[in-house]
């Protein structure tokens, strides 16, 4: 039986994001875009998990889940 790897990605609580688009500046890999001025967005394909984002959140809404690779 095979054992998949869990990576971490950056996931946004849109519901309380502020679209401030700091996240969007420290992203190295360009896996952040605030849509429509309303919320943060991560393309989980970009993400590499590194975590810069949640540092930067001046509003704590960006979390590191663990997703199956």
């Amino acid at each position: 039986m095979e054992t998949k790897k869990k990576r971490r990605k950056a996931q946004v609580d849109s519901e309380v994001c502020v679209a401030c688009g700091c996240c969007v500046k420290v992203c190295p890999m360009g896996a952040i875009e605030v849509v429509r001025g309303v919320a943060a967005r991560v393309d989980a394909g970009k993400c590499v998990g590194c975590g810069k984002c949640v540092a930067e959140c001046p509003a704590s809404v960006i979390a590191l889940q663990e997703v199956q690779a």
